[in-house]
C-alpha cells in the first residue's frame, strides 16, 4: 500500500481514538465530580474508595457501550448536528440508568426527587460537554485530513449520489467523472489523478475489473451495491474443501431469535400502549376537535409473505384525500396535510396506534416500513426484487426508516430493507430501536416526495 495513504489512514484512526478517549474521560469526570460531592451524600453508608472508582468504571462502561451503539464515535465522519444529538441521547439514556441504580442503593423514596435533580444536571453538563468536544474534535479533524479527491466513474441509471456526497464537502470531494464504458486501460490511466474512486452503479463485471484495478493501485473505492451483493454479505465461510466455497442460508432468524423478538414485540407493544395513552388520548381529542372526522384511520399494507392486514394511524390528512381512488404518498408542502397533521407527523405521534397491531403479531417493531399493495405492484414493475422485503414481518421502525428517508428512492429503500433481512437479530433490533430515538428529531427523515409523484420513483 502506498506509505502515504498508510499513513493518513493510521493518523485518522489516532485521531477517533484519542478523542473518543477525551469524551468519554470528560463525561466520566463531570459523572464522578457529581457522584462525590452529591449522589453519594444521599447513601446512609458512603462507599469506600474501592466502591467509589467501580461506580465510575460502570460509568465508562455504560457510556462507552451507549454511545458506540448510537454511533457517536465516528469523529469527523458524521455530521456535529448529528453526532452531538446521538451522544447527548445517550447520555441521557446512561444517567436514567445511573437513577435507577441509585435509587435502589438508597432505598429511600424521599430522595428520589432531588436525585432525579442532580441527574438532569448531570445531563445537561454532559450536553454541554458533548457539544463543545465534538465540535472542536470535527472541525480540527477537517483541517487536518482534508477530503479525498474521487472520481466518479457512472453507468447508464442516473441517480442523485453524487449530489448528496457533494453535500458533505467536507468528507467527499468530486472531481471528475467518465463512463464506465471506457476503455479499462483509459479509466485505470484516469485512476493516476485521484485519490479514490466511485464506482456508480456500473454493470457488475465492469465494476468488478474496476475495483481489482483499485486493489492494485492502491486506491480506496466507493461502490453502490447490487442486491446479490447484500445477499452474499451475509454468506458463511464452509471450510470443507481446499477450494473456497461460501453459503448463503436465506432463512431469516432461527427459531429461538425469532421467538425472543416476538416476546419483545409484546412487552414493547405493551410498555408503548401504557406510556403514550396520554398522548394518543390528546392526539384524539385535538384530531376530531379540528374537523370533526375520524381519528384513526386503516389502510391495508402488506407484511411478511405478502399477508395483508389493516394498519392504524392516526389522521394527519383531510378525510377525502384520496378521494380519486389513486394511492399516493405524501409529497413535499401537500395540502392534504391537516395543521394537526403536520405536528403528529413531524413527531412520529402519527405511528403511535401500530403499538395495536404489533400486539396483534401483525407486523414487529423492527422490520421494514409496512407498504400498501398497489404502490408494491407499482414498484415490483421496475425492481420485481422489491417483494423480497416481505421475507420479514413489517415494522414500526427498520433499516431504512434509520438511514433512509420518506422520500428515499424504492431501490434505495429495498437495499437499506435487505441489509435487514440478511442481518437480521435481537442485538440488530435492539440498535435499531435506540437510534430510532434519534430519527425522531431529524426533520430531513420526514422529507415527502417530489409535488407531482405518486410514490418515490424507482431509480435503478
Amino acid at each position: 500500500m502506498n506509505h502515504n495513504v498508510r499513513n493518513i489512514e493510521t493518523g485518522k484512526r489516532m485521531f477517533r481514538f484519542v478523542s473518543s478517549v477525551v469524551l468519554v474521560a470528560v463525561l466520566a469526570t463531570l459523572f464522578g465530580v457529581m457522584w462525590y460531592m452529591r449522589l453519594q451524600m444521599l447513601m446512609s453508608q458512603r462507599f469506600l474508595s474501592i466502591g467509589n472508582y467501580l461506580m465510575i468504571g460502570l460509568y465508562v462502561v455504560l457510556t462507552v457501550l451507549m454511545i458506540n451503539t448510537f454511533k457517536g464515535f465516528n469523529i469527523g465522519s458524521g455530521r456535529i448536528s448529528i453526532l452531538t444529538m446521538s451522544q447527548a441521547i445517550a447520555m441521557g439514556l446512561v444517567n436514567m440508568l445511573e437513577f435507577v441504580i441509585v435509587i435502589l442503593m438508597t432505598r429511600i423514596k424521599q430522595l428520589m426527587w432531588m436525585t432525579l435533580a442532580y441527574i438532569i444536571v448531570l445531563t445537561i453538563a454532559d450536553a454541554v460537554a458533548v457539544l463543545v468536544i465534538t465540535y472542536v474534535s470535527t472541525k480540527l479533524y477537517r483541517a487536518v485530513f482534508p477530503p479525498f479527491t474521487i472520481l466518479n466513474i457512472y453507468g447508464e441509471y442516473q441517480n442523485d449520489l453524487v449530489r448528496k456526497m457533494n453535500r458533505r464537502a467536507d468528507k467527499y470531494r468530486i472531481t471528475g467523472e467518465m463512463s464506465c464504458m471506457e476503455p479499462l486501460d483509459k479509466i485505470i490511466r484516469e485512476l493516476e489523478n485521484y485519490d479514490a474512486v466511485l464506482v456508480n452503479d456500473v454493470p457488475s463485471e465492469i465494476r468488478n475489473d474496476i475495483v481489482k484495478a483499485c486493489f492494485a493501485t492502491d486506491k480506496r473505492v466507493y461502490f453502490t451495491p447490487k442486491i446479490s451483493d447484500i445477499l452474499i454479505k451475509g454468506a458463511e465461510e464452509v471450510n470443507l474443501f481446499d477450494t473456497p466455497l461460501y453459503l448463503c442460508k436465506n432463512v431469516g432468524m432461527d427459531g429461538i431469535s425469532a421467538t425472543l423478538k416476538r416476546l419483545g414485540d409484546i412487552f414493547i407493544s405493551l410498555v408503548g400502549i401504557i406510556l403514550s395513552s396520554p398522548v394518543m388520548l390528546v392526539a384524539a381529542i385535538l384530531i376530531h376537535k379540528y374537523d370533526g372526522g375520524p381519528v384513526f384511520y386503516k389502510q391495508t399494507r402488506c407484511t411478511i409473505g405478502g399477508k395483508e392486514y389493516k394498519i392504524m394511524k392516526f389522521r394527519s390528512m383531510i378525510t377525502d384525500a384520496e378521494k380519486d381512488g389513486k394511492a399516493r404518498l405524501a409529497s413535499e408542502n401537500d395540502d392534504r396535510i391537516t395543521p394537526i397533521g403536520h405536528f403528529i407527523r413531524a413527531t412520529r405521534i402519527d405511528e403511535l396506534p401500530q403499538f395495536f397491531n404489533i400486539l396483534k403479531g401483525e407486523m414487529s417493531v423492527v422490520g421494514p416500513r409496512p407498504e400498501r399493495p398497489e404502490i408494491i405492484a407499482e414498484y415490483i414493475k421496475d425492481v420485481p426484487e422489491f417483494a423480497f422485503r416481505t421475507h420479514v414481518k413489517a415494522g414500526l421502525t427498520g433499516y431504512a426508516q434509520v438511514y433512509g428517508k420518506y422520500n428515499t428512492t424504492s431501490y434505495d429503500k429495498l437495499k437499506l430493507d435487505m441489509i435487514y433481512v440478511e442481518k437480521c437479530s435481537v442485538f440488530l433490533d435492539i440498535q435499531l430501536i435506540l437510534m430510532t430515538l434519534r430519527v425522531i428529531f431529524t426533520k430531513d427523515a420526514t422529507e415527502g416526495v417530489a409535488e407531482g409523484e405518486v410514490n418515490a420513483n424507482v431509480r435503478k
